[in-house]
């Protein structure tokens, strides 16, 4: 996968992908699915914290505004103005107040 964005626009919509108090979030970060990313796998199709961007305003253009952050895996439907979420965070056996050490992804 080819970036079609700058790296200041790859960076800006980076930071619109949410923030845990328990990873880093200049390395890591949550789509609005919640599935993890991670900053350095921007366009790595093939891993599992692989991200791209997305328009997500119907007939919008491609400015900062209307992109957001998403897992690989996961989507925006503009026609119907939802997320398509294949994928999500694997919280699954980790305790609330637990910190994660290891993001982890499961297929929703």
């Amino acid at each position: 996968m080819e970036s079609q964005h700058s790296e200041r626009i790859v960076q800006e919509v980076w930071a619109k992908g949410r923030a845990t108090a328990d990873a880093d979030p200049n390395l890591w970060r949550k789509d609005a699915c919640g599935a993890w990313m991670r900053r350095d796998h921007y366009g790595r199709a093939q891993s599992e914290f692989a991200w791209k961007i997305e328009n997500v305003s119907a007939g919008g253009f491609e400015t900062p505004e209307n992109l957001r952050p998403f897992n690989c895996a996961n989507s925006y439907d503009r026609a119907n103005a939802r997320s398509h979420c294949r994928l999500t965070a694997d919280l699954s056996g980790v305790p609330t107040p637990a910190r994660v050490l290891e993001p982890r992804n499961r297929t929703a």
